[in-house]
C-alpha cells in the first residue's frame, strides 16, 4: 500500500500518531508500505522527490511549504509527474490518502489515471476551523472541496458513526467507520508520579487540572482558562497543567505565567503526565475523534468534554466522566467547578473511566483497516483509468 499524508512523526498531532500506528499494524500483517509525504527538517534539504528506507517503510519524500500559523507543519507540493514515475516503477495495490491538500489531490489524480484503487480517511474537520480563523464564509467552499475529493475514492474512512452520519447527510458516498484504539498498556493510572506533581508545585491534597493537545484557536482553549479560573476560586492550591505545543502557546504563556506549561510529550513521559493529573478539561468542538479523551480515560482521569466524537461514544455522564451539550460553555464550566469540589466523586469517575476504554485495543482497528484495503483491491476493476479528475490540483 501507499499512504499519502501531509503529516508524519516526529510531528506531534493526532493524525500523525494515528497513521503511524496504522502503518505499523499493516507491516505486522505482511503489507509492504510506502509513505508519500512532504520532506521534514530532519530529512535534509534535497529539493526534488527522493526515496528513503526507514524502519521497513519506503518513504517517498516530496518538496513542501510551511502551513501558515502552524510552525513545523508543511503541505506537500503536487508532484504529478514524479508520483506517476514512482508508481509506474513501484506500483502499489492500493493508495490510501489521509490528507486533502495539494499532495493528496495529486496522488488521487495519478492513482485514478493509473487505475490504482484509492481509499481515503477523514481525519480533520477543516470546514469547522473556518470560524476560529475568522473565515466562516469559506465553510461551504471547503466542504464542497472535501466532498468532491472523498467521493473520488472507493471508501472514505471516518473514526465514528456520528461523523459517518453527518457526512452521508452532506452527500458523501461509500463512508465506513474505522475507529480508534487506546494503548491501555501505556496509558494507565499506575504511571502517576509524585515526583512530577512535586515538580509542578502541586501539593499532596491539591488538584492538578490538565489539558493535553494542540495549542490552537480551534481547540477552544479560552474555555479551559475560564473553567480553571472558576475552579481556583474555591481551590486556591489547584494548578493548571498544559501539555502540548502550537500557535496559541506564546499567547497563553504571556497571559498565564502562573500556569504550568510542559511542552509536547511522547510515549511514557506523556502517559506519566496524564496519570499525574486529576481532572482533564477538553472543550474542543472541532474533533473528528479526539484521541486525548480516551488516553485520559485510560490514565484514570475524570474528563469534562462536550457530548460528541470520542466523548459521546465513551463517556456516560456522571458515571465515568462528565459531558455537556455541544457548545454549552456555561454548563461545561459549571460541571468543572462541581466535580473539582467533590473529590470522592472525582476519583470514582476516574476509576470508572479506565474500565470504560480497557477493551478498545488497536488490534481490532488494524483488522478493520486491513479488511477495507483488501476490499478496495478486490473492487479495483470498478475503477477505470479513463475516469479523469477535471478539478484543478
Amino acid at each position: 500500500m501507499a499512504l499519502v499524508t501531509e503529516t508524519w512523526p516526529p510531528e506531534i498531532n493526532g493524525v500523525a500518531m494515528t497513521l503511524q500506528r496504522l502503518i505499523h499494524g499493516m507491516l505486522a500483517k505482511g503489507w509492504q508500505v510506502q509513505v508519500v509525504r512532504p520532506r521534514q527538517k530532519s530529512d535534509g534539504r534535497k529539493s526534488d522527490v527522493h526515496v528513503e528506507l526507514q524502519h521497513g517503510i519506503r518513504h517517498v519524500l516530496v518538496p513542501g511549504l510551511p502551513i501558515p500559523g502552524y510552525n513545523g507543519l508543511r503541505f506537500g507540493m503536487p508532484m504529478l509527474a514524479k508520483l506517476r514515475e514512482q508508481w509506474k516503477r513501484n506500483r502499489p495495490d492500493v493508495v490510501h490518502i489521509a490528507t486533502e491538500g495539494p499532495l493528496g489531490w495529486a496522488a488521487l489524480k495519478v492513482a485514478k489515471n493509473l487505475g490504482i484503487p484509492v481509499t481515503s480517511s477523514f481525519h480533520t474537520n477543516f470546514h469547522s476551523y473556518c470560524k476560529y480563523y475568522r473565515m466562516g464564509w469559506l465553510r461551504g467552499m471547503v466542504m464542497r472541496h472535501l466532498r468532491v475529493f472523498h467521493n473520488q475514492s472507493s471508501l472514505t474512512m471516518v473514526p465514528n458513526a456520528i461523523l459517518s452520519d453527518m457526512l452521508l447527510e452532506e452527500n458523501y458516498r461509500n463512508v465506513v467507520v474505522l475507529g480508534r484504539g487506546v494503548d491501555s498498556g501505556l496509558f494507565s493510572a499506575h504511571r502517576r508520579s509524585a515526583a512530577l506533581r512535586a515538580e509542578w508545585g502541586v501539593e499532596d491534597d491539591a488538584l492538578a487540572v490538565i489539558y493535553v493537545g494542540r495549542m490552537a484557536a480551534e481547540k477552544n482553549l479560552h474555555v479551559v482558562v475560564k473553567a480553571f479560573t472558576a475552579i481556583q476560586q474555591n481551590n486556591p492550591k489547584a494548578r493548571m497543567i498544559w501539555v502540548g505545543d502550537g500557535p496559541a502557546l506564546k499567547k497563553l504563556l504571556k497571559k498565564h505565567p502562573d500556569h504550568i506549561f510542559c511542552g509536547a510529550q511522547l510515549g511514557e513521559s506523556l502517559a506519566e503526565h496524564y496519570a499525574s493529573g486529576d481532572l482533564f478539561l477538553f472543550p474542543s468542538m472541532t474533533e473528528t475523534f479526539g484521541n486525548v479523551v480516551t488516553e485520559a480515560m485510560a490514565s484514570g482521569l475524570a474528563v469534562v468534554a462536550y457530548d460528541y466524537a470520542a466523548a459521546e461514544i465513551f463517556i456516560k455522564h456522571n458515571k465515568n466522566g462528565l459531558i455537556m451539550p455541544f457548545g454549552d460553555q456555561t454548563g461545561f464550566i459549571q460541571a468543572a467547578i462541581d466535580i473539582a469540589n467533590d473529590i470522592p466523586q472525582l476519583k470514582k469517575l476516574g476509576q470508572s473511566a479506565h474500565l470504560a476504554v480497557a477493551d478498545y485495543s488497536w488490534d481490532k482497528i488494524f483488522n478493520h483497516f486491513d479488511a477495507y484495503l483488501k476490499h478496495a483491491v478486490a473492487q479495483k476493476s470498478a475503477i477505470e483509468p479513463s475516469e479523469l479528475i477535471t478539478e484543478e490540483v
